[in-house]
């Protein structure tokens, strides 16, 4: 008996020393796709912004408050779903001269790293995917706010910019010269798992 009171007061430390000395574990939360965009603009002729959007993605992301360099996401995108409200032009950006989604149906951002810059912004890193080219890229991000929903869960929300130029990604369609880089947006809400 006495082996046991001595095994067992030695188990409570050493679960009381781990769960002191564990830091403490990013919240993971999955997308909202419903209160979560992707959005997509470049110019036209120069003249204009032409805007668009991905209707279909999904993913995650995980942050910690106490450690934000620590941020993670992963976004899948399905490309078939671009939507610049124009159905003949949507036609066309899903054939072979833009994102071909017969070969390329999927489009992927994974994040690398994330430089807290303070005040609710950071620069995100992550390795992007598209017509079946992969290149880093850099994206500007901003807390937009995070707390308690009416339903009882947890939600957080970001937005992140950047710039690719279509070139680095196998899309050499020529739109003119104030047409080859896109403006990418994502807008997004996670809900705390």
């Amino acid at each position: 008996m006495y082996k046991t009171i001595k095994w067992s007061f030695r188990s409570g430390l050493l679960l009381i020393s781990f769960l002191v000395m564990s830091p403490v574990l990013a919240e993971d939360y999955k997308l909202d796709t419903g209160h979560s965009f992707i959005n997509f603009k470049i110019k036209h002729l120069g003249y204009s912004w032409l805007p668009g959007r991905f209707n279909k993605f999904h993913g995650n992301f995980s942050y910690d408050e106490k450690n934000p360099s620590a941020a993670k996401i992963v976004v899948d995108i399905d490309t078939a779903s671009i939507d610049s409200n124009h159905a003949e032009r949507d036609k066309h950006l899903r054939n072979k001269d833009f994102l071909d989604v017969k070969t390329y149906p999927k489009s992927k951002f994974v994040s690398t790293s994330y430089t807290d810059k303070g005040n609710g912004k950071g620069v995100m890193k992550g390795d992007f995917t598209l017509h079946g080219v992969t290149k880093s890229i850099t994206l500007d991000v901003e807390s937009v706010g995070n707390g308690p929903d009416p339903w009882g869960g947890y939600r957080r929300g970001f937005v992140a910019t950047t710039q690719i130029a279509l070139k680095d990604f196998n899309i050499n369609y020529n739109l003119g010269p104030a047409s080859t880089h896109v403006d990418l947006v994502l807008s997004i809400e996670g809900i705390r798992k």
